[in-house]
């Protein structure tokens, strides 16, 4: 299933489904269904994504009844998908944790200004706290902050919690996740660098976006290439339409599993917490160098596509 929160005509954050070419609200959808005498287990479905994670809502019947009574795409609840205006699939995450996990990113970038790898980075995955208000969505705008002048973009997947739990195993991850989906953790890179010389950070360089999107995969949809908690997923970055990274998100040296027990070892992660996975190999100008291309500068286009989660595109202002 993909799961999208979309804004409906009068200007209200709403849950949906996108199925095809069209967006099914989750709400109202479900009260059509009951009203054909379908999904009646369900008494209703909150407007949010968010509440919709909370309460532990399954739309897998909707989904399916709406793959097989295709009339409902003509109802009032129904939008196609290139009139939508999409948000990100979670506008307001509970929490957003940034992790380092791919170790081609890590030994590339460090390898740029002359650094060794750390040998402590293979002992578990290290993750930061950023700035879980300032989320937006595909197609927003973002703008370069004025106290930067080397903006970069980072290319990684977003591991949304769908469960709560605390001290998971990594065997039984896979059971706590709602989805997957694009991630853009954007950096000011000089604004990086400055804190991390001073041993804090990073804080004030990511502080001020973060895209995520188009829309939350579930898991089912990605069995045909799972590998354990691993899954074989082709991941771009285009900037005004040439492409600058390319990986895969099997490349991964800690797995999905292992990102979500050290995120909960010894702490509770709720519905609505994102983790994201840290920069794939080649997924930054940092890593590529300016070299090959500047620092992204106002006008720029940016597009993050990963196979099956879809692309992520955001312009520079």
């Amino acid at each position: 299933m993909k799961y999208v929160t979309y804004l409906d005509t009068a200007g209200d954050a709403r849950a949906g489904l996108l199925i095809g070419g069209h967006i099914a609200d989750l709400e109202r959808g479900l009260q059509w269904a009951q009203e054909k005498g379908r999904c009646l287990e369900q008494r209703s479905y909150p407007a949010s994504l968010l509440r919709f994670l909370e309460l532990g809502c399954d739309a897998r019947e909707l989904a399916a009844f709406f793959r097989e009574e295709t009339t409902w795409t003509a109802e009032d609840f129904a939008t196609p998908l290139e009139k939508a205006n999409l948000l990100a699939p979670l506008p307001n995450p509970r929490s957003f944790r940034d992790f380092y996990a791919f170790e081609e990113h890590v030994k590339t970038a460090r390898g740029n200004r002359g650094a060794d790898m750390v040998p402590e980075w293979y002992d578990f995955p290290v993750f930061y706290f950023s700035n879980h208000q300032a989320v937006v969505g595909p197609e927003a705008q973002v703008e370069r902050p004025r106290y930067t002048q080397a903006l970069d973009y980072e290319l990684e997947i977003g591991i949304v919690i769908g469960k709560q739990g605390r001290d998971i195993a990594p065997e039984d991850a896979h059971e706590y996740v709602a989805g997957l989906m694009v991630l853009n953790d954007w950096s000011a890179r000089d604004i990086q660098m400055q804190e991390v010389k001073v041993g804090l950070g990073p804080a004030k360089g990511k502080d001020f976006a973060t895209s995520m999107g188009p829309y939350l995969l579930t898991l089912d949809e990605l069995e045909d290439v799972r590998d354990g908690n691993r899954w074989a997923l082709e991941m771009t970055a285009r900037v005004n339409g040439l492409e600058l990274s390319r990986g895969n998100f099997k490349g991964i040296y800690f797995s999905l599993g292992e990102l979500i027990a050290r995120a909960s070892d010894g702490v509770t992660l709720y519905p609505g917490d994102v983790l994201g996975t840290g920069t794939v190999g080649t997924g930054c100008i940092l890593e590529l160098t300016t070299n090959v291309h500047r620092w992204l500068e106002p006008g720029d286009v940016v597009e993050l596509e990963v196979e099956r989660l879809g692309i992520l595109r955001n312009s520079i202002i």
